[in-house]
């Protein structure tokens, strides 16, 4: 019989290969030729099965719409598409009328129109001599060819005399009802918020206000759509709000009469063994309500919940558990502050625990500014620290080091034909770069979790809001 010792060692041996398993390089690098200070991405399909990415950047630092964070842009919001190749499709300044930044600008690919190519959908301004001038914003459909605009339709305006962090908070998602695409538009967070789809002709299917007097939860920055109920019918979670998406009916609002606040995150995470959905959510301090940290279960009743107070400013989910079991991850903060040289926070507290039973888990190692992602297609995630004021360092489950991608992180999804998911990165030099593992294979599990309805439609999220984390309960 093995002795402890022996034991002992050939374990933390098969860590050490399994962390130098991994070869993470270089696929593909584009220089923009300008500093970059804001940048996100999408994946586009065409119908002859050929991948691009369509970029939205700016050498000015995010612009966020609160009156402590807004500054005036010295410099314009552009966008570049290029093929998975690196071939340059086509690039595009919006303009000044066009606000840098993501709650003023999102950008998203989807194939509303069933032609077989993703169009590109962006916020354009038909006034451009006044930038904040909602009222001549309109939603425009975009060639993915050619960059040039196909169409043109009033954005949806929000109710006047709010303040400017409320009218400026903008989303466009992409979803399916019994297989038809559906285009969906939203405004608002804290205050007075409106949603509208549209059909594959940019008619109206429906509209629909939450009003600030409504009881129940306010809006979140991260948007998952999810067939929560498995029914066909994409639903939208907006913040604990659950509304099907074929006639804009709310489903469901977890804690509906105890929860009036802000989510700052919520993320569906997946129990496999049930094929049932659970919500993660982070909660932010616009009121003293409790627990922070919730769980709810696919019909919006809380399973469980951790701490009294403070401001859960961010999180995820990942699969870096036991065997790729979900673990979550709640941030709590002190300070955020955004400049126009970046934005930082200080205050830090991590918090994870077994997704599905609540129960504290200790990892061994700092996972703040991480994002999700599978490099080697084994199931199991990796983490990069790309968001927010991330240093770029890649760790495998174990926190153990296996690389750096130089900048911050704008997809981490499998958005290119190389095994395993990839990152695109950004630096402040201009720098585009595209990372993967050089040995990554794709076992079944990594393919099961491609080829999910979920992981489809939110994989084209990562330019809007703070949707990045999205699959990681997947």
């Amino acid at each position: 019989m093995m002795s402890k010792y022996v034991i002992i060692c050939l374990f933390l041996l098969a860590n050490h290969i399994h962390a130098q398993s991994f070869d993470i390089k270089t696929i593909l690098e584009i220089d923009l030729g300008v500093p970059v200070g804001q940048l996100r991405a999408v994946p586009v399909n065409f119908k002859d099965g050929s991948k691009a990415i369509a970029a939205m950047y700016s050498e000015d630092a995010e612009i966020d719409p609160y009156i402590g964070m807004f500054f005036f842009p010295k410099h314009t919001l552009k966008i570049i598409q290029f093929t998975e190749n690196g071939s340059v499709l086509w690039k595009r300044d919006l303009g000044p009328g066009v606000v840098p930044g993501v709650w003023f600008s999102p950008i998203l690919a989807f194939d509303l129109d069933g032609n077989g190519d993703d169009e590109i959908w962006i916020i354009n301004n038909s006034d451009p001599e006044h930038p904040l001038d909602y009222r001549r914003y309109v939603i425009e459909k975009v060639d993915p060819q050619t960059g040039k605009t196909l169409g043109q339709w009033p954005w949806l305006q929000p109710t006047e005399g709010q303040s400017m962090s409320h009218m400026y908070r903008h989303f466009i998602l992409g979803a399916y009802v019994h297989n038809e695409p559906v285009l969906i538009a939203g405004q608002g967070t804290y205050g007075d918020m409106y949603l509208q789809a549209w059909d594959a002709d940019m008619n109206q299917r429906w509209k629909i206000k939450i009003p600030d007097t409504i009881k129940g939860a306010k809006g979140s920055h991260v948007t998952p759509v999810v067939d929560i109920n498995n029914d066909g019918i994409d639903e939208l979670l907006w913040g604990e709000r659950c509304i099907e998406l074929d006639h804009g009916t709310q489903l469901f609002c977890g804690d509906e009469d105890t929860w009036q606040g802000h989510s700052d995150i919520i993320e569906p995470v997946l129990d496999y063994e049930n094929n049932s959905w659970y919500i993660f959510t982070c909660r932010e301090s616009f009121n003293n309500q409790s627990p922070r940290i919730v769980m709810y279960d696919h019909l919006g009743k809380q399973i469980w919940g951790d701490l009294d107070s403070g401001h859960i400013d961010t999180g995820w989910a990942a699969r870096i558990g036991v065997d790729g079991a979900p673990i979550v991850l709640g941030v709590k903060v002190g300070e955020k502050v955004r400049t126009a040289e970046g934005e930082r926070r200080t205050g830090i507290v991590e918090n994870t625990y077994e997704a599905f039973s609540g129960k504290k888990v200790v990892l061994g190692f700092d996972v703040y500014t991480s994002i999700p992602v599978d490099l080697n297609g084994d199931g199991i995630h990796e983490l990069v620290k790309g968001y927010f004021e991330g240093d770029g360092s890649l760790l495998d489950r174990n926190g153990n080091l296996i690389g750096n991608i130089g900048g911050l992180a704008a997809m981490a999804s499998k958005f290119t034909s190389h095994p395993g998911e990839q990152i695109l990165s950004y630096s402040r030099d201009g720098k585009i770069r595209i990372w993967a593992d050089k040995n990554a294979i794709d076992s079944e599990r990594a393919k099961k979790r491609y080829a999910h309805p979920f992981y489809k439609i939110n994989q084209k999220q990562t330019g809007n809001g703070y949707n990045l984390f999205t699959l990681g309960g997947l």
